[in-house]
């Protein structure tokens, strides 16, 4: 309490440019230390599924060797008279059908499978990879069959 007579008080003054010159001084250091970019979404391919696709079977030639050092190409008894017969024969084998007929076209990479006896030589099986390799056929299956005669 002021007792004191004969004093007028002043109004409080409030001096905003100290108070502007602050902000100021902020928003700019803002401005100039941030960086903007835009960020774009992830592209992301989604698996789907389709349930009426069939898998194609891929087209078979078996092979099969036995003990006595025969030759059998899809169930065709083949006389062996070296390995380029064998990959005529092999080709043979692609350009019919798994019930003997011709195609229209020869199948271009058949997949081989070689079911060799247990008691068969592995020349016999080396000499089917070197006919398949003269056809030019990469895919090859094995398959083991154990129940043949020495």
């Amino acid at each position: 309490m002021d007792f004191r007579r004969g004093r007028k008080r002043e109004d409080p003054e409030i001096n905003l440019i100290p108070f502007i010159d602050v902000l100021l001084v902020v928003l700019i250091f803002l401005m100039v230390t941030t960086t903007y970019s835009k960020f774009t979404e992830l592209q992301i391919t989604l698996p789907t599924a389709d349930a009426e696709k069939a898998i194609e079977k891929p087209f078979e030639i078996n092979v099969t060797v036995d003990a006595k050092g025969n030759y059998t190409v899809n169930n065709v008894p083949v006389a062996f008279h070296g390995v380029a017969s064998l990959a005529d024969d092999l080709k043979r084998a692609a350009s019919n059908g798994p019930n003997g007929q011709p195609l229209a076209a020869p199948v271009k990479d058949p997949v081989i499978i070689v079911n060799a006896d247990q008691f068969a030589m592995h020349q016999m099986v080396i000499n089917v990879l070197e006919a398949a390799r003269m056809a030019g056929y990469d895919k090859l299956t094995f398959a083991a069959q154990t129940g043949g005669q020495k």
